[in-house]
């Protein structure tokens, strides 16, 4: 980007390395819906503890991850400087962090069932649900592993085989959930132990695939990634461990965020419950769109940093917005014009509840108008920031926004004042809303200005 690219042009280099990324993440939100629907045929019990066991596994990931996406920013901007030891370095050391954190966490899976209980879960489905942590906590290492090769891949704008292999690994993993959750073609009945094992099978593939790449193709030999891999390197790991911890902390404040709503949900009825799930995961569709170019923006304005060229970062910057909102206005339509259809799609109205959650679900997605455009202001301005290594004042600013506003005005919304399912959501959308103002100006007012 040393010399300077038209907005065409910008959007262009977006675009390619964003749409693959956006690919990769249906595709992996494809293993969770294909979990769901498999164990939903299995059984009810079934289905509520692998529900409950991904959320678990899920929480504990994401606090992981933080390593792994820090990996991305620093990675766009050593190559930026032309410094190809340094990638190298941060790579190396991302997946040092990951293995130690993969494997902190192995007794928290073994002994899940207790932890449940603890927090009020039904025995049985909290029995159930450790049963399919105890084999679905092996793949945390790899899981963790895979998401610092697919950064370290998307800073080289190599994102087509991180989407290849995420397609491969969804198809194993419902091949594999048809063979050993129900015993189909002579493979033994696991239930939710089969789910478990799909998975884990599903995270082997894909790491293998990555690794090999990374590992041999000809382009990348150069990087010598896995060359004296035991080896350590404690400056890189420091500041590995410095950039990364915030950005998991970050994300794991933003999940515990929805997570929270859904116990305040469940806490106003059944039917309000089942119509926020079913609008979470319309929303959370739009979303990945947002992630997807929010990962892309991440790259190419560390690239920018690298270069030492902030037109061209602010260029790159400003390109995403427009993407990300073009599209957030797109949805938002989509929303207010058809949210009948939307809720419909997830349900069957021959269901006698189905007419009252059609009913709640329309009015939400109706305030997830408003949140859609928040939701992804949010998501880009962490994936700016996160482009020029900027991740602890973020993780404060999003830590006030989610918790202290967002949070306690749903409350405040849903039950003082009355508003229900509404208000609870339109208390998410206010926390979004700060959220987005005060990490854009953070990247505008900050960094943004230099290089």
């Amino acid at each position: 980007m040393s010399a300077r690219l038209s907005y065409p042009a910008h959007a262009k280099a977006l675009l390619v390395l964003g749409l693959p990324l956006i690919g990769s993440h249906l595709a992996q939100m494809a293993l969770h819906v294909t979990d769901t629907v498999m164990l939903g045929w299995y059984g009810v019990e079934a289905l509520a503890a692998v529900v409950l066991g991904a959320s678990f596994f899920f929480i504990v990931f994401i606090l992981g991850s933080g390593f792994a996406i820090a990996v991305m920013g620093m990675v766009a901007a050593a190559l930026g400087r032309g410094d190809e030891a340094q990638v190298r370095r941060d790579v190396r050391m991302g997946l040092w962090l990951s293995v130690l954190f993969g494997l902190a966490t192995g007794p928290l899976m073994w002994w899940s069932g207790a932890v449940l209980r603890g927090l009020g879960q039904d025995p049985v489905v909290a029995q159930l649900a450790q049963d399919y942590l105890r084999l679905a906590g092996l793949g945390m290492v790899p899981a963790l592993l895979i998401m610092v090769l697919k950064s370290y891949l998307s800073a080289l704008e190599r994102a087509g085989i991180v989407l290849w292999a995420t397609l491969g690994a969804a198809v194993l993993n419902g091949l594999m959930n048809w063979a050993l959750i129900f015993g189909n073609w002579g493979a033994p009945e696991l239930g939710v132990r089969g789910a478990a094992a799909a998975s884990l099978a599903a995270q082997l593939l894909s790491l293998a695939v990555l690794a090999a790449y990374a590992a041999r193709h000809p382009a990348l030999r150069r990087f010598h990634l896995f060359q004296r891999f035991w080896r350590p390197d404690w400056p890189a790991f420091r500041q590995v461990f410095r950039t990364g911890l915030p950005v998991g902390l970050t994300s794991l404040a933003e999940g515990s965020l929805f997570n929270a709503a859904a116990v305040m949900m469940g806490w106003i009825g059944t039917i309000e419950l089942a119509a926020h799930g079913i609008a979470m995961e319309a929303t959370a569709l739009a979303f990945m769109v947002h992630v997807g170019l929010s990962n892309a923006a991440t790259v190419r304005v560390g690239r920018g940093q690298g270069m030492r060229d902030a037109q061209g970062m602010r260029d790159a910057a400003l390109t995403a917005i427009a993407l990300s909102m073009g599209f957030g206005l797109a949805v938002v339509a989509l929303f207010v014009l058809a949210p009948g259809l939307i809720i419909a799609a997830f349900l069957d109205m021959d269901n006698p509840a189905s007419g009252a959650i059609l009913a709640v679900g329309v009015t939400l997605l109706a305030v997830a108008a408003l949140f859609q455009v928040f939701d992804a202001l949010q998501c880009m301005a962490l994936g700016l920031l996160r482009g020029v290594q900027d991740t602890g004042v973020p993780m404060a600013l999003a830590v006030f926004s989610y918790w202290v506003v967002g949070i306690p005005a749903s409350y405040v919304l849903a039950f003082p004042l009355g508003m229900g399912a509404a208000g609870l959501w339109l208390g998410l959308v206010i926390g979004l809303a700060l959220a987005s103002s005060l990490l854009m100006a953070r990247f505008w007012a900050g960094r943004a200005r230099r290089a």
